[in-house]
C-alpha cells in the first residue's frame, strides 16, 4: 500500500482519483491548489504525487518543478493528470520534473500501471 497525494481543484476528479486509488489498496492524501500540494508532500513525503496542472494559484507545472527540485521531496515521483493533452505540455511536463504524463478522463488500468511502474522506480 502506497501513500498517493492527489493535487486537484475539482472535488470531481479527486473523487474519482481516490475512488480509484483506495480500490487498489492505497491511501490517499488530498490538497486542492498547487501551494498546498507542495506542502503537504514536504510534510506528509508521500510515495507519489498526482498533480494537475491548472488550478488557482500556484498550477501544476510550477508545483512539480518545486517538489522535483527540492532536495527534500525530489525523490517523490510527480504524474501529471490533467485535460491538458498537447505535446508541448507534455514535453513541458517532463523538463519540470514530471515522471510521466496523464490525460482526463483517467482510465483505471492505465493510470494503476503507470503508477505501480513509477513506484517501482
Amino acid at each position: 500500500m502506497a501513500r498517493i497525494l492527489i493535487v486537484d481543484d475539482s472535488p470531481t476528479e479527486v473523487y474519482k482519483l481516490t475512488s480509484i486509488l483506495e480500490k487498489n489498496g492505497h491511501q490517499v492524501l488530498k490538497a486542492e491548489n498547487g501551494a498546498d500540494g507542495v506542502a503537504l508532500a514536504r510534510q506528509e513525503k508521500p510515495d507519489a504525487v498526482l498533480m494537475d496542472i491548472v488550478m488557482p494559484g500556484l498550477n501544476g507545472f510550477q508545483a512539480t518543478r518545486q517538489l522535483s527540485k527540492d532536495a527534500e521531496t525530489s525523490h517523490i515521483p510527480v504524474i501529471i493528470v490533467t485535460t491538458k493533452d498537447q505535446e508541448t505540455d507534455r514535453v513541458w511536463g517532463k523538463r519540470q520534473g514530471a515522471r510521466d504524463y496523464l490525460t482526463k478522463p483517467i482510465d483505471e488500468a492505465t493510470l494503476m500501471k503507470t503508477l505501480n511502474a513509477v513506484l517501482a522506480g
